[in-house]
């Protein structure tokens, strides 16, 4: 709408951005995972990525309420939403990645995360009704023919099997860790992210050492914490704010160049070589990227009322008084009402965009 605020979708630059991010970082602890698993067991090096995350946000989080209480909080009835995600992303999600990792090829793996996305953004659109078009189901098509591909590339006998599909289960799991997230998504994404490492981390150590696994000396355990900080726990502060911001499918989308960034990492770092399907697989998904990339989203919509509290400005959608003293500082969070609204401009279904069509 010409003269709105936003111009064309300045508001929605910070969850693209933060989408990116989190795939860049996910998709470069792939890689660095399947060279720790020479020094540790798969469901304890699951255990230490997120104990790393867990232990990383928790200290960033008791530092940030030092100086800013604005922040957003989990509310009571976000508790079993949060606690669901936990036992599928946090738990079994990462047991199988570590599964699959020691059984493939990091680069293939890498790829084949890309899955994740597809059955993210199936439950989205028909477990809960997410907006798509048919651009956004041709990019999810293409993206789907890649993973195909790459699980059919050499696995033939059971052995080679068993890790495309624990990759594939990992996948599912994440999935549905996404579209559970969604749920709490108006909450503070640095202590969704804590709490679900503290929690995820804590019962895969619990269970690599019951089974008898192998833990590492100090430098790789330590590598594994860092590794798990940055590519389990800050990925994952940037994931849920993409979520707030732009939709549980569309930063699926977006999220889906983590796995060329593995990808590359690997064949870089780790000196693997694939062959050609390898590279017609990557051609579909970047194409399936783009169109994800190339969306734009704009129709007269109505606001029914809504109460919720998450970190904000008084933006188009946050006209709202204060009953409280305000020093007049933004963003700042608190619960509050909207009243219904009607109007027109570019937008995902985020937060407040989650209308029928």
């Amino acid at each position: 709408m010409k003269g709105h605020p936003w111009g064309r979708t300045p508001r929605l630059a910070p969850g693209i951005t933060s989408a990116l991010l989190a795939a860049f970082l996910f998709g470069a602890s792939a890689p660095c995972a399947k060279r720790l698993l020479e020094h540790v067991g798969a469901v304890a090096l699951a255990g230490l990525l997120y104990l790393g995350a867990g232990a990383g946000l928790t200290l960033l989080w008791l530092w940030r309420r030092a100086w800013d209480t604005g922040t957003g909080a989990i509310e009571r009835q976000d508790i079993p939403w949060l606690a669901a995600a936990i036992v599928f992303g946090g738990v079994l999600g990462p047991v199988l990645l570590m599964l699959g990792l020691a059984r493939m090829p990091a680069a293939s793996a890498s790829l084949l995360l890309n899955l994740e996305n597809v059955l993210t953004a199936l439950i989205a659109w028909f477990a809960f009704h997410e907006h798509h078009d048919r651009r956004i189901v041709w990019g999810m098509v293409l993206i789907a023919l890649a993973g195909m591909l790459l699980a059919r590339q050499g696995y033939t006998s059971l052995g080679s099997v068993l890790g495309p599909l624990a990759v594939v289960g990992a996948c599912l799991c994440w999935a549905l860790d996404n579209n559970l997230t969604r749920h709490v998504a108006a909450g503070d994404p640095v202590l969704i992210a804590a709490v679900k490492g503290v929690v995820a981390g804590s019962v895969n150590v619990t269970a690599a050492m019951l089974a008898g696994e192998r833990f590492p000396p100090f430098l790789p355990l330590a590598t594994a914490a860092l590794v798990g900080f940055l590519g389990y726990g800050v990925s994952l502060v940037f994931f849920v704010t993409a979520l707030r911001h732009i939709g549980t499918s569309r930063t699926s989308a977006y999220f889906s160049a983590a796995p060329f960034v593995g990808a590359a990492i690997a064949l870089a770092w780790l000196h693997e070589s694939e062959g050609a399907i390898f590279w017609v697989a990557a051609g579909f998904m970047a194409i399936g990227l783009w169109l994800h990339l190339a969306e734009r989203h704009v129709h007269p919509h109505d606001h029914e009322a809504l109460a919720h509290n998450h970190r904000h400005v008084h933006d188009a959608h946050h006209g709202h008084a204060h009953d409280f003293p305000w020093d007049g500082r933004e963003p700042h969070a608190h619960r509050h009402i909207h009243e219904p609204l009607t109007h027109s401009h570019p937008h995902y279904p985020d937060i407040h965009h989650r209308h029928g069509h």
